[in-house]
């Protein structure tokens, strides 16, 4: 039978009631069988996108109904008889933010090629292009009579979400992304299989955005650009700064939304320290310039109207050094993390202080963190920053072998996948031989994405050549994430099994 289908999905029309009729005195002959005719002709006239028919060779075989609603209303507990005015009129509200879903009904001879499925994934779709807020429904439960001796109807709603028990309308509106928000009594008080009982089913709409300013909406196109940084002598901090500013310039002039740099990028200027041998005294020294790069890479993000994450450099506080990474936002802002996790090597020879502060940072191009090079290495960061809709992670780090770096791919990778989140690391390449314990590096840097359909085979965007100087492009769409955390093969966020274990940080600073 599948090879003879000719399949089409349009807008019914009222020359179909005939059709209609017949169709819903077939399906619902338990509950009184077809609307009136000047019903589904007056939801025709006030809603009609959203009067769907699934027709073979032009006969109707299924059909999708709907009106749109007050989603403060009827997301709460209501009964079918709310939805229905004189002469039975369904009452469409045409400023509702929501969508309401009436009937959905296949003819029992088409039943089993999943076609109700493309009436769901249709109506989904044009409460995106509505920009509405959600699709919600009140759905029957027709086999909780068989049960009705042995189980209340909450316990029922539990058997059936965990497959137990199979219910013809409920366990197809689970399979289709609702979720049952309430159990609703007397929705239906003439429906005896279902004793009367109802589900207030939802389905949300992610890329619902309400009523604001253009202005005010958040970008979803966000490109990234970071600089795989040659590490090389300099005999001033203006010629250091001259080549920050360059890379700055360049990034802007492609249109970077972000301009990322490595972590420790400006160490040349500790070959300037008279006694480089003194590790202690030399990254010291550095931190005497942190505060002009801070405020030159702010004027730079300002002017080349670019936000910058300034890699990371050693901070002074009192007698206690930290390693930190700014973000310049162009709008004037700035905001401070500090590295979290120390290495041995800068407890041991440069005496740096851990941070014990995470945020995720707001800016016109997503929500985002930065994780210091180490702190990647340790997945609670990422999943504390997660759980505040992070978007995007930035990994500023300095490694000087291959194994170093990879620890910090493979780890920045699986950060990308458990959190449903893009990575962007970036390191620096070449060599300074006058610089005690930072004589060489290894890089490539990179940007991961989650590994799921919506992006390349092996999850990663973007990548540099190894070891050389070289400016890094990625597009990301925002928008992806949204769906991959809904919509995904797998669902890392939501699958947790918060139940069992959660990651806490008292010292959390939220946005």
């Amino acid at each position: 039978m599948a090879d003879e289908l000719r399949l089409k999905i349009r807008n019914l029309e009222e020359a179909d009631y005939p059709q209609l009729k017949e169709l819903m005195d077939i399906v619902y002959d338990d509950i009184g069988g077809a609307w009136p005719k000047h019903t589904i002709s007056q939801l025709i006239k006030d809603f009609p996108e959203g009067q769907l028919c699934l027709v073979d060779h032009e006969k109707i075989i299924g059909v999708a109904l709907a009106a749109r609603v007050d989603y403060h209303r009827f997301s709460n507990p209501h009964t079918y008889d709310d939805l229905i005015g004189k002469r039975t009129t369904i009452l469409n509200d045409p400023d509702g933010d929501a969508m309401y879903g009436l009937d959905v009904l296949i003819h029992p001879d088409f039943r089993g090629f999943r076609l109700g499925r493309r009436l769901y994934e249709t109506r989904k779709d044009l409460c995106r292009q509505k920009n509405l807020r959600a699709i919600l429904a009140g759905g029957r439960i027709p086999n909780y009579y068989k049960y009705v001796d042995q189980m209340k109807p909450y316990e029922y709603l539990k058997a059936v979400k965990k497959r137990e028990i199979y219910d013809p309308i409920l366990t197809f509106q689970l399979s289709n992304d609702f979720q049952v928000k309430r159990l609703l009594t007397k929705y239906l008080p003439e429906d005896e299989k279902s004793q009367g009982y109802g589900t207030l089913l939802e389905w949300n709409n992610i890329f619902y955005n309400p009523d604001v300013q253009m202005l005010d909406q958040r970008k979803s196109q966000v490109r990234i650009g970071a600089v795989q940084w040659q590490m090389r002598q300099v005999s001033s901090v203006e010629e250091l700064l001259q080549q920050v500013e360059y890379f700055v310039d360049a990034l802007s002039n492609y249109k970077s939304d972000f301009a990322l740099f490595p972590e420790f990028f400006n160490a040349p200027l500790m070959g300037l320290y008279h006694q480089q041998a003194q590790q202690m005294e030399a990254i010291r020294f550095l931190a005497g310039y942190t505060e002009r790069f801070r405020d030159e890479m702010l004027q730079m993000a300002v002017s080349y109207n670019i936000n910058i994450i300034t890699g990371s450099m050693p901070l002074l506080v009192g007698d206690l050094l930290y390693n930190v990474s700014y973000l310049c936002r162009r709008d004037g802002t700035l905001e401070m993390q500090s590295k979290i996790h120390i290495t041995p090597h800068e407890r041991r020879d440069w005496v740096i202080q851990g941070g014990n502060e995470l945020r995720v940072f707001d800016t016109d191009a997503g929500r985002i963190g930065i994780l210091i090079c180490y702190d990647v290495e340790f997945p609670e960061l990422g999943r504390l920053l997660a759980a505040e809709d992070m978007d995007i992670l930035f990994v500023p780090y300095w490694t000087d072998t291959k194994n170093g770096y990879l620890r910090v791919r493979h780890c920045a990778q699986a950060r990308a996948i458990e959190n449903e989140c893009y990575v962007v690391i970036c390191g620096s390449c070449g060599n300074l031989p006058a610089v005690e314990s930072l004589d060489v590096q290894y890089s490539q840097s990179a940007v991961f994405s989650p590994s799921d359909f919506a992006f390349p085979h092996d999850a990663v965007m973007s990548e540099t050549t190894p070891n050389t100087e070289m400016l890094m492009f990625s597009d990301l769409d925002l928008d992806r994430l949204k769906i991959i955390r809904s919509e995904g093969s797998v669902n890392n966020l939501k699958d947790r099994r918060v139940d069992l274990y959660e990651v806490k940080h008292l010292k959390f600073l939220p946005t």
